[in-house]
């Protein structure tokens, strides 16, 4: 099939290559000049595994190409995804939804024939039934221009695989559109034949699967990170906590890790403006419990603060503090509310003197915070430094030798912020190690 793909940020360059890995004719379109010349010669604004070796294959094969023109979108194909951003209000809660009406608005006037437009991005429950209708009032007369909300799921680090093999695919249709369904089906006829279940649905239960997905996992991660306080209060020791619960098959044990919390671009906008959407809804006592979902989340970041302040004495101005880790994240750059950074701008606002490092996010991290410190290595930021502090679980962490980074430091202290590393080793190398929610 011939597909358009209607920004090509994270979401919409993972989507464009993986369409195109599918064996679609794909036109990635976006407003930016310049990054649209970048992914014209096949590179990337960010960094995802496997994504960038993608985005190259099917530049050269001409699988895949970018365009600044929505007229030019409307002439290539009759299927158009929007994978534009819908990041927090600035004066609220709320999902900023200028970038997805944008779309509607733009490109529905050049669809002189029959088209679909599907929306992927994550928007509050009632959005899609808008646009649906703004669609058709914008069109030419004939056009027959029908919407369908087709949410995405994807891991940072993991996306081409979430992309090509997902857990489920979901279409949320119009009833009144017969046809977008069979579409839909031929989009995606290599994962649906490889097994992959299909949930049909309507606009609101599509657009509430994937808030509610959302909600539940940031709930579980804040939930342990409760217990990880209790833990703390009684010394317990969270990780063997965790592990208990990981084998009741009630409750599992994926995102079940206490540490420093979670970032990044979706999770924490989208818990505020689920909940900021069931208030407009008069559902607000129903999502009440995701403000303390975010409060807890929030807090694992005072908490890593307290810790530092405690194991140099009560005093952090004028002390060197290695953080390891900026992205909110290992196997990304992304550095969009990233507890590691968070954290380290705390410790500098302490008087710290604070050197970062991050395999992949360094440039994005001196973008947002100049006014840190950064190293190119873990061995050069922990030079000299009092306390050392890992706040991302890269597997190069986890591979240092305590020996190693005991001869370097000042003092051997540490924060284990993701209690990804083996204390043990560390405590055996002379070490003093505290962890979040362990004695």
């Amino acid at each position: 099939m011939r597909l358009t793909v209607i920004g090509t940020g994270y979401l919409g360059a993972t989507h464009a290559a993986c369409m195109a890995e599918l064996g679609h004719e794909v036109l990635g379109v976006d407003v930016e000049p310049d990054r649209i010349t970048a992914l014209r010669s096949g590179r990337l604004p960010f960094y995802e595994p496997g994504l960038d070796e993608l985005v190259a294959k099917h530049v050269a094969s001409g699988r895949l190409r970018f365009t600044t023109s929505y007229q030019e979108a409307a002439a290539f194909a009759d299927v158009h995804f929007s994978c534009v951003g819908t990041p927090q209000r600035p004066d609220g809660d709320a999902a900023d939804l200028r970038y997805v009406d944008a779309v509607v608005e733009t490109l529905a006037p050049f669809l002189d024939r029959p088209a679909l437009v599907v929306g992927k991005s994550t928007v509050p429950v009632g959005t899609a039934a808008r646009l649906s209708a703004r669609l058709a009032e914008l069109a030419p007369a004939g056009a027959a221009a029908r919407l369908a909300w087709n949410p995405e799921f994807l891991r940072e680090g993991y996306a081409v695989e979430d992309t090509l093999r997902p857990d489920r695919l979901v279409f949320g249709i119009d009833p009144a559109a017969p046809g977008t369904e069979a579409v839909l089906r031929e989009v995606y006829t290599t994962p649906l034949a490889q097994g992959v279940p299909a949930v049909v649905t309507d606009f609101p239960t599509a657009e509430l699967v994937k808030t509610a997905a959302n909600a539940f996992l940031a709930t579980k991660i804040s939930f342990i990170n409760a217990m990880a306080e209790v833990c703390e209060a009684t010394d317990a020791d969270v990780t063997q906590l965790s592990r208990a619960l990981s084998f009741d098959t009630r409750i599992g044990g994926r995102f079940l890790n206490a540490g420093v919390g979670f970032g990044g671009g979706c999770l924490p906008k989208d818990i505020r403006a689920f909940r900021a959407r069931a208030e407009e809804l008069g559902a607000g006592p129903a999502l009440a419990f995701l403000g303390e979902v975010d409060a807890i989340n929030l807090r694992r970041r005072d908490r890593v603060v307290a810790l530092a302040e405690e194991l140099c004495d009560g005093e952090l101005s004028g002390r060197r503090v290695a953080v390891w880790g900026a992205a909110f994240k290992p196997e990304s750059d992304d550095i969009r509310d990233s507890p590691a950074l968070d954290v380290a701008a705390r410790l500098r606002r302490h008087g710290a003197l604070v050197s970062v490092h991050d395999p992949k996010a360094l440039d994005n991290a001196r973008k947002r915070y100049p006014e840190l410190d950064y190293a190119t290595g873990a061995l050069e930021a922990a030079g000299n430094a009092d306390l050392v502090v890992h706040l991302t679980e890269w597997a190069e962490y986890r591979a240092l030798d305590p020996k190693a980074v005991a001869a370097v430091v000042a003092a051997p202290r540490l924060i284990d912020g993701r209690n990804a590393l083996d204390v043990r080793a560390w405590r055996a190398a002379g070490w003093t190690v505290r962890s979040l929610g362990r004695p």
